[in-house]
């Protein structure tokens, strides 16, 4: 008997929810630990965090509430990590500032006026902060293309081509060129190990010190809330769900505390890769759509035994490859 397209249809959305997610802002996450003083290890730990708490959250909003809602980790977050660099403290006190990045979200869920005022902040203004943050990044390929033009240049017209033709592949395309790139270089080089593919925590004691929660705690906390949160909320609404307020920054917050030690930096709701599950693409009948965000959280478990790998990909490879 051939499977039903149909029954199968939420659960090909939810792999691509997954996929697209994963690959198009992984590298922003590697870079934004590394710029606030992870080692290799700390970042490939982190990555893993994020990876299974998100999908716990996933795994436990969508069969409590059968709504395709799905968590993320923060990627303007991770922006904000690689603009800030090095804080007061080292390491331990950026560990300590994601503990109270946490504490704020739950915060939030206890005190929605909190998140009230953060919506309340214009919407010019906080697009002036993502783009402060992003612009670093934005940056990246121009930079990286003046130094390292040959191995750039492929990475950059893989995803120019895809951006006309396939547009929602075009980001996961040209991660797997500059994965190959970096495979490549890394092998003839010999700079891998096996040893670097094998999945790991790596816990860190946070500090606090009063530099880290003012000059990343609160920004990490407001770049999340600002341009995730508040904008997850309105996609779900525009396919006619309603996010459960309090019980997913509950979530999310304590899924940020629980990935905070290991490295996570910051736990949310999706907003952009939302569609992806909660549109017409993932099933024509808006209650069977939840499948296809439960199968998401699925395959964010099954990333996550890849993350290391990745990780050392990615730490192998010329400098403003991955960015770019």
């Amino acid at each position: 008997m051939e499977p039903d397209p149909e029954r199968l249809r939420p659960v090909l959305a939810g792999l691509v929810t997954a996929l697209v997610g994963f690959t198009s802002s992984f590298a922003v996450v590697l870079a934004g630990l590394r710029a606030v003083g992870a080692t290799p290890d700390q970042t490939a730990s982190g990555l893993l965090a994020l990876c299974v708490t998100q999908a716990v959250g996933i795994l436990w909003l969508t069969t409590r509430h059968r709504t395709p809602l799905t968590l993320a980790w923060s990627t303007p977050g991770a922006a904000l990590l690689v603009s800030t660099g090095a804080v007061a403290g080292g390491w331990p006190a950026a560990v300590g500032a994601f503990c109270v990045v946490g504490g704020l979200v739950l915060l939030t869920a206890l005190w929605p006026r909190l998140g009230d005022l953060v919506a309340a902040i214009p919407t010019p203004i906080a697009q002036a902060m993502l783009a402060g943050v992003l612009l670093t990044l934005c940056l990246a390929p121009v930079r990286a293309f003046v130094t390292t033009p040959l191995l750039v240049a492929p990475v950059v017209l893989t995803w120019l081509v895809l951006l006309r033709l396939a547009p929602r592949w075009a980001a996961p395309a040209a991660l797997a060129v500059t994965l190959a790139i970096v495979g490549y270089e890394a092998v003839g080089s010999g700079t891998l190990a096996w040893a670097d593919a094998v999945p790991r925590l790596d816990l860190t004691v946070p500090t606090l010190s009063w530099q880290a929660v003012v000059g990343l705690a609160v920004p990490l906390y407001v770049v999340t809330m600002a341009s995730q949160n508040v904008p997850g909320v309105a996609v779900m609404a525009s396919f006619g769900y309603r996010v459960p307020w309090r019980e997913t920054m509950t979530v999310t917050g304590l899924a940020t505390l629980a990935g905070a030690t290991a490295g996570g930096h910051a736990i949310n709701l999706a907003a952009i890769s939302a569609a992806l599950a909660a549109g017409p693409e993932a099933h024509p009948d808006p209650r069977r759509r939840w499948v296809a965000a439960h199968t998401a959280g699925w395959a964010y478990l099954v990333l996550a035994v890849g993350s290391a790998g990745l990780a050392a990909l990615v730490a192998a490879a010329p400098a403003g490859l991955v960015e770019a």
